[in-house]
């Protein structure tokens, strides 16, 4: 199983599928499952964090300018803040 997505160059050009979203793309109080994590660099990070690929992340919080949000991971109601940009890297399945 992948981890993180590489970008090809076809891959570039073209749009996420509707299917595809990331973390940022949660509604409050949404859950979804970790498909798998896009930034290569940032992986690591976010593994160690518990983002694996078919962890449940629900969106709990939001701050009032919009960074960051707060997800609950598993049913371990374990709480983690990203950065938006962070959130970006984690692509999700329903």
């Amino acid at each position: 199983m992948a981890i993180f997505r590489r970008k090809s160059a076809s891959a570039a050009q073209q749009p996420l599928s509707a299917g595809r979203r990331t973390a940022n793309d949660l509604k409050m109080g949404e859950t979804a499952t970790v498909c798998c994590l896009k930034d290569p660099q940032m992986a690591l990070k976010l593994l160690e964090m518990g983002c694996i690929p078919g962890t449940q992340v629900r969106l709990t919080g939001r701050a009032p300018l919009g960074d960051p949000l707060m997800l609950m991971l598993g049913d371990e109601e374990y709480t983690l803040s990203l950065r938006v940009s962070e959130a970006l890297t984690i692509q999700l399945k329903d």
